[in-house]
């Protein structure tokens, strides 16, 4: 009986020892066929993310390619574009130098109509911004009005006006000193910052228009010159008042006197603003009674620039009274006959050709002398 049971043991044994044997192999294989695609599956996961990351990168990159081609139009008409408001905190030492940039390709990369900028130097009020109103009626993308008053001035233009929101930050200005000079500097600069501006006009709020828009447009357009009066005067107004201080960057022959309203282009513009080699000596050496606003201007453009000037002014006034200051007209002053007289019999030259049309502007207009203005523009200066 024994005997019997015993190979039957034996053979549930023996079977039971080779199955351990054959074991561990078996798992050695399973884990080997693991790891091997567990490795595959590895190198495959980081194939597969680095083709979407490069593919989601591609498709982040379109995008920016396509914002920077955006980005540049929107640059370019940034720069073309005139300021949304004339109020800015840049001191005049920052104004002066951003409005001196000037492109040196002449031909511009899109459609430029050229503008003429209207720079009014005044204490406060426009008392004859009505009859402006009548003359800029009509031609809204040709001109740009700037206006300098006292800092502490409100204006109360409403927003129908031209005049409105057009103010410049300013300055106390004082008659014959250099902060008049400043405020006139100050105005160009700020008209500067408009790349349209090709033409600059300088106005107080005295000044009338002599003719309509179109013609003083085209005039000022068609001008291969800026109008600036700069002569030589030998007398005790003019070259008595030259300081030997002066050399050597001004010397006794080169001293000019000139009205102070004057009408440049955009070069003369940027050369009045970015000057550093003149204003020190008039800033120091030109005080009352050498009047620098006569000087300084006049005398600088014409060792500059003389072939760029028509040494004459395009702003009538009367100084036959005498005096330190011209004639002021009023409402009985405004007649017919007046107003042909500033209009008619003049002479001067015009592109070197002689003409009868010689001041597009006058001064000084009283307050009351509106009304009368105001009737005869119509039928004298050509606009309703």
């Amino acid at each position: 009986m024994q005997a019997a049971v015993l190979p039957s043991e034996d053979g549930k044994d023996a079977p039971q020892r080779t199955q351990s044997r054959v074991f561990p192999s078996r798992i050695l294989q399973l884990l080997t066929l693991f790891v091997v695609l567990a490795s595959v599956f590895f190198v495959l996961s980081m194939y597969m993310t680095r083709y979407f990351d490069l593919q989601t990168i591609k498709s982040q990159a379109r995008p920016v390619v396509k914002s920077c081609v955006v980005e540049e139009q929107t640059d370019l008409r940034r720069w073309i574009k005139p300021p949304r408001t004339l109020m800015h905190n840049m001191s005049d030492e920052q104004l002066f130098w951003r409005a001196s940039f000037a492109p040196q390709v002449k031909k511009y990369p899109f459609q430029r109509v050229p503008k003429v900028a209207f720079l009014f130097l005044t204490r406060g009020p426009l008392p004859l911004s009505p009859l402006w109103e009548r003359f800029f009626e009509g031609h809204e993308e040709l001109y740009s009005i700037y206006i300098h008053s006292l800092p502490g001035y409100q204006p109360d233009f409403p927003p129908s006006s031209v005049f409105y929101k057009r103010q410049i930050p300013s300055k106390v200005t004082e008659w014959g000193k250099m902060s008049m000079c400043d405020a006139e500097r100050r105005l160009l600069a700020n008209a500067l910052l408009d790349l349209s501006n090709e033409r600059f006009v300088l106005l107080s709020e005295s000044c009338i228009p002599l003719y309509n828009f179109s013609i003083t447009y085209r005039y000022l357009m068609r001008s291969r010159y800026s109008f600036v009066g700069s002569f030589d005067d030998p007398g005790p107004h003019g070259r008595g008042r030259y300081n030997l201080r002066m050399k050597p960057e001004v010397n006794i022959a080169q001293w000019r006197k000139g009205a102070q309203w004057f009408e440049v282009n955009r070069k003369l513009a940027i050369n009045i603003i970015s000057d550093a080699k003149y204003y020190p000596k008039f800033r120091d050496f030109c005080k009352p009674g050498c009047y620098v606003d006569e000087h300084y201007f006049p005398t600088m453009l014409a060792i500059e620039s003389p072939h760029l000037m028509a040494n004459r002014s395009v702003t009538w006034v009367d100084w036959s009274r005498g005096g330190a200051h011209p004639a002021t007209f009023g409402k009985r002053d405004i007649t017919e006959a007046f107003l042909k007289k500033i209009l008619e019999g003049k002479s001067c030259f015009y592109n070197a050709q002689p003409s009868s049309v010689c001041f597009l502007f006058a001064r000084k207009f009283a307050p009351n002398a509106l009304e009368p203005l105001l009737q005869l523009a119509p039928s004298l200066l050509g606009f309703k």
